[in-house]
């Protein structure tokens, strides 16, 4: 799984390689990262109590119960989809990280 922080700096390169690294952009970076941070504390909470879990009424009865934390997980996915749309990133604008490496070679022999 990628690093918050490799995934962060992706994001600005992309930004970066659009000629789009701007203020009002970099903080939409951020709000992703703020999900994309709590998108993985929700998997982690599924992976530790599973998609349901059994817990105790206040009758005293034991009943099985949905994990709140797949609804919020999926609301954060759906975000963090929404921000790469706002920022026009995409499969299909995406700028390979091999154009990237070359583009820095080039302003290196300049």
């Amino acid at each position: 799984m990628a690093k918050a922080k490799e995934v962060k700096e992706s994001l600005i390169k992309q930004l970066q390689a659009k000629g789009a690294d701007v203020t009002l952009y970099r903080a939409l970076i951020d709000d992703y990262m703020w999900f994309y941070q709590q998108f993985h504390q929700m998997q982690a909470d599924i992976r530790k109590r599973g998609r349901t879990y059994m817990t105790v009424s206040a009758a005293g009865k034991d009943y099985e119960k949905n994990n709140p934390s797949v609804d919020t997980a999926l609301k954060y996915s759906k975000q963090m989809v929404a921000i790469l749309q706002a920022l026009g990133l995409s499969t299909e604008t995406v700028i390979p990280p091999d154009v990237e490496a070359k583009k820095d070679n080039d302003e290196c022999d300049l």
